[in-house]
């Protein structure tokens, strides 16, 4: 025969036992499985070579994740120094918060009468019920309050990227918050880690910072709007500040990686930043060496968020179809906090990176370098 197809080790019943860590599970269970099981299994190794190789990891994180509690999770990643920089949702940013401030977030149920919650201020993300007035409208009040303080204070450049203005809240958050150990992105201010939410507009602290402007002009004799009221971070930035997080990796001969929890804008976003680097400014870059994606959307219907990641070889995101990538076709909440564990359980804690700190030294890196490119 051309293949051995009988290379593989044989199949056996579960051997599950009492008292399982995630590791035995992992390895002793899934590993030895098919179907999702074993693609967890796979995508829990590669997180850890990631890891231990000292990657640049990328925690892509859609939807809204932080409501169930996943926040706490991507805190005890931050702090171990497994997570390098993190692209999201603002929805998860948002949400996020209200852990830090003691807001009401609760279990609730799917099935209930949203015409009824409506009525009692009860807002509901499938099965968890948040509060109207005492968690959104408060959130929104702390959001003006810290970004309001911020621009008081002349924090804001006159160009700054969301992992600017991210940073800057986080700042606000743990100078003013009762639990800011509940927040990553506190932690992630605490620890350099930038927080790239490049749909700024498309979530609740885009439309708080909105009312930034409104509240000058309601103050002022001319009721027009000023453009020093705005706090508008710029998509430029955001390209340009992800893609020297690349560059400066890949001239450091320090591989690259990537844990996809859902799809949306944030994993397109950590991907497009191989084609801005080769396709935009004539710097040759393979694209992200590891890559696993937590993901239920099919790849048939045409979105993103369900492409495959061997697909983003014809576009320049990895550097070979078919080798450093898993997708592991899972709920986000059950197989992220399993890679997490597993992380935990097998991986010293590294040095931070430290990215956020020196962001604007290896984007100026890039623009020198992408300019040479323009000059030769």
């Amino acid at each position: 025969m051309k293949h051995n197809y009988w290379a593989g080790k044989p199949i056996s019943p579960i051997p599950l036992d009492r008292g399982m860590t995630i590791t035995e599970l992992v390895d002793d269970v899934f590993d030895g499985m098919g179907y999702n099981a074993r693609r967890l299994a796979e995508a829990c190794h590669l997180f850890k070579t990631m890891i231990d190789e000292n990657s640049t990891v990328c925690l892509t994180l859609a939807g809204a994740m932080t409501p169930v509690g996943m926040g706490g999770s991507i805190i005890k990643m931050i702090e171990s120094g497994f997570i390098d920089w993190i692209v999201t949702t603002g929805s998860n940013t948002y949400h996020d918060l209200h852990f830090a401030y003691g807001l009401p977030v609760h279990q609730g149920n799917y099935t209930a009468d949203d015409n009824e919650l409506a009525e009692h201020d009860v807002v509901r993300i499938y099965d968890v019920f948040i509060d109207m007035k005492r968690t959104l409208i408060a959130q929104d009040r702390i959001i003006l309050a810290l970004t309001r303080k911020a621009i008081e204070r002349n924090k804001f450049p006159e160009r700054f990227s969301t992992a600017y203005y991210y940073r800057t809240l986080g700042e606000g958050v743990l100078e003013t918050a009762r639990n800011p150990e509940h927040s990553f992105l506190a932690s992630a201010s605490k620890h350099d880690v930038p927080v790239f939410v490049p749909a700024f507009a498309d979530s609740s602290v885009g439309m708080s910072t909105s009312y930034l402007p409104i509240i000058a002009c309601a103050g002022s004799k001319s009721k027009e709007l000023n453009p020093g009221d705005f706090v508008d971070p710029s998509p430029t930035m955001d390209v340009l500040e992800s893609a020297a997080i690349v560059y400066h990796s890949m001239i450091n001969n320090i591989a690259r990686g990537a844990l996809e929890v859902g799809g949306g804008v944030p994993k397109n976003f950590l991907q497009q930043t191989a084609p801005t680097l080769s396709q935009i400014l004539g710097i040759e870059c393979p694209g992200e060496n590891y890559v696993i994606q937590v993901t239920v959307d099919r790849p048939d219907v045409g979105g993103l968020s369900g492409a495959t990641i061997n697909e983003g070889k014809s576009w320049g995101k990895i550097p070979k179809a078919g080798e450093g990538n898993v997708i592991p076709y899972l709920d986000a909440t059950v197989g992220a906090p399993i890679i997490f564990a597993y992380a935990l359980e097998n991986c010293k804690p590294r040095k931070p990176k430290r990215f956020g700190s020196v962001l604007p030294d290896i984007t100026q890196e890039l623009i020198e370098a992408a300019v040479a490119q323009v000059e030769k």
